[in-house]
């Protein structure tokens, strides 16, 4: 059974969920992937509690021990930021928690030569805690818009989003965009749940899973735990 810690925030969680039965449309209901998922809404707001480590600490690892005790065989956690904390959440658990970070990392190291330069759109407690580029920047160059333009077009396309307005964070990105595509990035990650619903709310699903220009690390979280999850009813 998958454990999906999700809450951070609730729209993400659901959105992994969704995406987990997307890869799996089409087959018997008895087909579909057994899971878990925790809405843990009430973990303190990660970029406010950067500093305040354990504050969130605590509640994650609270959340994951809950999974656990539902005979969880392994952990994910669909939110990019929350990341932070994954290695001193792991130490405290006996099931594996799978990084999406990690996860985004040997997807593009599977497809990409090193020193390939990669673009990263997410928040700014994303950035700061360097939670992507701890695994990218010894092998690919790993860049972000500027300041100017990671709050006038990414932090505004994430709030649109929040507000459900999401022709509007589809627009508002778009400077963003450009700027990384001029920088000839082989690759967008998409570090912030928001984000992908803002570029891919109005296309199809098999659009957004073959895009080759962007990184949906909700969508490659999900389709590893599909992986993983069919590779454990085997044993």
């Amino acid at each position: 059974m998958i454990g999906i810690l999700g809450g951070m925030g609730t729209q993400a969680g659901l959105d992994f969920c969704d995406k987990l039965a997307k890869l799996n449309r089409g087959k018997l209901d008895q087909k579909y992937p057994m899971f878990v998922l925790y809405n843990k809404s009430n973990t303190p707001r990660r970029a406010e509690n950067l500093k305040q480590y354990k504050n969130v600490l605590k509640e994650l690892i609270a959340g994951c021990r809950m999974l656990e005790k539902n005979k969880c065989k392994f952990i994910v956690m669909p939110c990019n930021t929350a990341h932070y904390w994954h290695e001193d959440i792991q130490k405290k658990i006996s099931v594996p928690f799978l990084s999406m970070p990690k996860e985004v990392y040997l997807n593009t190291k599977k497809k990409f030569k090193k020193n390939s330069t990669i673009g990263l759109l997410c928040t700014e407690a994303t950035l700061d805690t360097k939670i992507y580029h701890k695994y990218f920047e010894k092998n690919y160059n790993l860049i972000s818009p500027s300041e100017r333009l990671q709050k006038s077009s990414v932090n505004t396309a994430i709030k649109y989003v929040k507000k459900g307005k999401v022709k509007d964070a589809e627009k508002a990105l778009r400077p963003a965009v450009k700027f990384l595509m001029k920088k000839k990035c082989k690759k967008i990650i998409l570090g912030c749940t928001e984000l992908p619903i803002a570029i891919f709310s109005y296309k199809s699903f098999k659009k957004a899973k073959d895009s080759k220009i962007f990184v949906d690390p909700n969508l490659l979280l999900a389709q590893v735990c599909m992986k993983k999850y069919k590779n454990l009813k085997k044993i």
